[in-house]
């Protein structure tokens, strides 16, 4: 749909901070989610699923929140996405019961489709040759908030530990508001699909995983990756609370390290290292990197000044890693299918993400609790030697794909 030059720059405007706020407000309150569950007598395993209900919504709501902005148009789920993190988070900040906090987070995960459908938003408002160039100011807005995010909410919990929350639903508030006088709708009536019910089904993209192509085991090393990082960053902040006795403070410096430095990879970096070398080596160079970095995090002593140089080392680490991983593995598994089913497999991959997404820090919680704080850990490093083997596994799947004529 087109629209003028004032009408698309306020809803660029929008879309970027309605992705920075998101990204914002997610990584403010993850860093002292330990810290704010504490009252309520939580376990790790409690933290996990804590954790782990925000994605299980998000897993059951997406599909629906796209077919419904297919059908009623952007704008309103757009706004009713950001509406809905404000109230999430004003719940759980005011919560006097551990059944509010998953009802908060639920709900935040429920209206969690912001992403995929201002990238939506996006493609109708953007003529093909601008796509790249939006869809690389939405990425810079989503790195911008994972950094500005545990820096903000490390100063703020110095003064209350829920003000931090407070801001987020502020923010999204001011967002919302916004975008109810600035944001125009994209996507003409006469574009608009009907509702069918397999759009309502949030395991349908998961029969792509069944089709018997050997991309299945590129999928299963997505699926390691998702595993092994949703469950070691579960419990990530517990961890340093009780080996380093590290508070809100030292722990959001930690993610804002591996922000900056994922930011900077995916960024930029990635595109240089990849006129040298290719997708499948920069992933095994990835699983390296977030190998070192659990592994530093493991034997890094407690004694002053070591903790320091051992976790802000394995924080570079780990954001090289994962910087290096995601859009490389994601490039593998697209380069193995068809354009007519590009479509498809990344929705698979996504469906695979957010199940990890549910398995992984309830998973981590008990083996916390269970077994010792660093089980999640060194399992996590296991997780990862399983994924570059399936990758290896897939080698040749990979170079018929890349072979130059």
């Amino acid at each position: 749909m087109a629209q003028g030059p004032k009408q698309q720059f306020s809803a660029i405007s929008f879309i970027f901070l309605t992705i920075f706020i998101d990204r914002f407000g997610e990584s403010l309150i993850f860093p002292l989610l330990p810290f704010l569950v504490e009252p309520f007598g939580f376990d790790a395993f409690s933290l996990g699923l804590l954790v782990s209900s925000f994605a299980a919504a998000q897993f059951f709501a997406a599909p629906i929140l796209g077919s419904l902005s297919d059908h009623y148009g952007r704008r309103p789920i757009l706004l009713i996405c950001v509406f809905g993190t404000g109230v999430a988070n004003l719940i759980f900040a005011g919560a006097t019961r551990g059944a509010f906090l998953f009802g908060a987070r639920a709900l935040d995960g429920a209206t969690g489709g912001v992403a995929s459908t201002a990238q939506a938003y996006i493609s109708d408002i953007a003529a093909p040759q601008d796509r790249a160039k939006l869809f690389g100011i939405t990425g810079a807005a989503f790195g911008l908030g994972f950094i500005f995010g545990p820096a903000l909410g490390g100063v703020l919990a110095t003064i209350s530990l829920t003000l931090p929350v407070f801001v987020a639903a502020g923010v999204a508030f001011l967002n919302c508001i916004f975008g109810y006088f600035t944001l125009p709708e994209s996507l003409p009536k006469d574009q608009r699909r009907t509702l069918k019910l397999q759009d309502f089904n949030p395991f349908q993209s998961l029969t792509y995983l069944w089709g018997g192509r050997g991309i299945r085991s590129l999928l299963g090393a997505f699926f390691s990756f998702s595993l092994a990082f949703s469950a070691f960053t579960s419990v990530y902040v517990l961890f340093l609370n009780a080996r380093f006795d590290w508070g809100p403070g030292e722990a959001a410096i930690v993610f804002v390290i591996i922000g900056v430095f994922s930011t900077l990879v995916q960024g930029g970096l990635i595109r240089i290292l990849l006129r040298y070398v290719k997708e499948m080596q920069l992933c095994l160079y990835g699983f390296l990197c977030l190998g070192l970095g659990l592994t530093f995090v493991l034997i890094t002593p407690t004694v002053h000044p070591w903790p320091y140089i051992g976790l802000y080392s394995s924080a570079i680490a780990i954001a090289f890693g994962f910087g290096l991983v995601l859009p490389a593995l994601r490039a593998l598994i697209c380069n193995q299918v068809s354009d007519q089913e590009q479509g498809q497999v990344l929705g698979s991959s996504q469906a695979l993400q957010s199940i990890a997404a549910v398995l992984g820090p309830t998973w981590a919680g008990w083996t916390f609790d269970n077994v010792n704080p660093s089980a999640p850990f060194s399992q996590s490093i296991l997780l990862f030697g399983l994924a570059a083997f399936l990758i290896l596994f897939n080698r040749r799947y990979y170079l018929a794909a890349s072979k130059t004529p």
